[in-house]
């Protein structure tokens, strides 16, 4: 089963579309409207490295445009921090000590705008009424349990793919080319993303469970898993 790409509000989406974001619960909404959440969880320190790290993270939403901000701690006392955000289309991935000492800083290149566009589209699952009111979204129904979604312009334009369960809900997104660090390059690597432990909260479907993954030589090696603590919608 295939449709055109769409874009645009609620009365332009394919209906299978459509019914995926009303499924999930999603709602057309007439203001501005973002998700903020908090996560623990852990992450590796490093690919291929055996170490992880414990996290407890905040992070808010767009629902109406391609923006998300996340801020986690790490190690003894949170003395580590790390910005991962979207905003305006610039990327944004910062890591720092004690709140103010620089450790890393990521230069805002198309690559890390493009990387960010395909995280705010993977975890759409955390965001289902984006899938009614981000205009900015380009749709494309691809198989009777697979749907691309796409969004952004030029270098930066990003697309993946979401995977649905018997039930309809988003359970794994995947993207064969998401710009990953090495060094002073930008390598696309195959990336995927998985979301359990559904729950109605909210009036909605929502994962409260998730792990990322680069798919490297072959060989998938997840490198962070995180719970979903509390969700709210504002």
């Amino acid at each position: 089963m295939t449709a055109p790409l769409s874009a645009g509000s609620s009365p332009d989406l394919p209906s299978f579309i459509q019914d995926l974001g009303e499924r999930l619960g999603a709602r057309r909404m007439e203001i501005p409207t973002i998700v903020k959440l908090s996560q623990h969880g852990r992450m590796k320190r490093a690919l291929g490295s055996n170490p992880w790290m414990a996290f407890k993270a905040s992070q808010t939403i767009s629902i109406e445009v391609c923006a998300f901000d996340w801020r986690a701690r790490f190690g003894p006392c949170g003395l580590v921090s790390v910005c991962d955000a979207l905003h305006s289309d610039v990327g944004r991935l910062d890591v720092m000590a004690l709140g103010f000492i620089p450790l890393a800083r990521t230069a805002p290149t198309p690559a890390l705008a493009r990387g960010e566009l395909m995280r705010y589209l993977a975890e759409l699952a955390w965001a289902p009424d984006a899938i009614l009111n981000n205009a900015s979204l380009r749709w494309r129904v691809t198989g009777p349990d697979t749907v691309t979604v796409g969004a952004g312009t030029g270098e930066s334009a990003a697309t993946i793919m979401l995977s649905l369960d018997a039930e309809g809900r988003i359970t794994e997104a995947y993207a064969s080319d998401r710009p990953r660090s090495d060094k002073e390059l930008y390598l696309p690597t195959p990336w995927r993303g998985r979301f359990s432990d559904y729950r109605k909260h909210l009036g909605r479907w929502l994962p409260f469970a998730g792990e990322v993954a680069w798919v490297i030589d072959g060989k998938e090696e997840t490198y962070w898993q995180g719970q979903i603590r509390t969700l709210d919608i504002v």
